[in-house]
């Protein structure tokens, strides 16, 4: 069964200080931190990598990294803008950003017609969330609307230097997920976790298991955020214009209206990455560390 890695990598980056993050070097050989997802989710079993970006970082993102993968497997583009809206819709003169995580994915539609995971360029999975994504797919082949969301424990998800938002995640005891809220301003505090709002923290549990926006998904997906997306723009306040279309927020409302089911196999991997510019550092010395222990070789793709 043929399956691919959707990797979403049209941010602005603004947080990061105005550089493209997702192309900035943290391996030892000048691998960014793509490479390190994508030679994991070919580890696992996917067969092909489709690229979610801008026109704008068209020939940069190919010179760094797509004409690298071109040789090593399928590669596919898909592009992300602000004015990519269903007719009757046009896209504010003041915004600035395209639509969020839903648009992301749904600009794959006619590309992607397969299973496939779905992930944030500029995180740092680990191993075994790529395999128990794969795995899901392949022993649910043929079931519509029927995901999986490798779940990650907050408190090996957050950053050194600023708030994260996560999917912080409700989960029956069959191991179903049931609703994902949308969290901003998660912070580690002590040997914990809390929200931070103006200047106020507020405990959560950091052994919640969160949405790291990895999901394994089919391809009928796509359908549910076209149709998703069109209410989004509909029930939009006149002027608004920082509103963003997100994937956890489509995948609640799938579950909440009896539309899908999705199964949290929890992982015990380490996140990290460069969600700021000051994250950089301790990213280069993390990869440092899995190279020493022989996570990874010199020869990223090498067989």
């Amino acid at each position: 069964m043929k399956t691919s890695l959707v990797i979403m990598a049209a941010g602005i980056g603004s947080r990061f200080g105005g550089g493209i993050k997702q192309l900035e070097p943290v391996g030892p050989g000048g691998e960014i931190i793509m490479d390190y997802s994508i030679h994991d989710a070919l580890e696992a079993g996917f067969d092909r990598v489709v690229f979610i970006i801008r026109r704008d970082l068209e020939a940069d993102f190919r010179a760094i990294i797509g004409e690298r993968i071109e040789k090593i497997c399928p590669v596919a583009y898909a592009f992300q803008e602000k004015e990519d809206l269903p007719a009757g819709f046009t896209c504010p003169a003041e915004r600035k950003k395209p639509w969020g995580t839903g648009q992301a994915v749904l600009s794959c539609r006619g590309i992607v017609k397969e299973p496939f995971v779905v992930i944030n360029a500029d995180d740092y999975y680990g191993k075994e969330g790529f395999r128990i994504a794969h795995n899901f797919l392949v022993e649910n082949a043929g079931k519509k609307n029927s995901f999986c969301m490798p779940g990650f424990v907050l408190k090996n998800t957050l950053s050194e230097n600023g708030g994260v938002s996560r999917g912080v995640c409700q989960v029956d005891a069959a191991g179903n997920l049931t609703g994902v809220v949308e969290t901003h301003g998660l912070v580690r505090d002590g040997k914990g976790a809390a929200v931070e709002k103006d200047g106020v923290r507020i405990p959560v549990d950091p052994d919640a298991i969160v949405s790291m926006n990895m999901w394994a998904l089919t391809p009928d997906f796509l359908d549910e955020l076209e149709e998703g997306f069109l209410k989004f723009l509909t029930d939009l306040p006149q002027g608004e214009i920082k509103a963003e279309y997100l994937l956890p927020g489509v995948i609640d409302h799938m579950i909440r209206t009896g539309k899908a089911t999705v199964r949290v196999i929890p992982t015990a991997d380490r996140w990290f990455g460069v969600t700021y510019k000051e994250d950089k550092e301790a990213v280069v010395q993390a990869f440092e560390d899995l190279y020493a222990a022989g996570v990874y070789h010199k020869d990223l793709y090498a067989k």
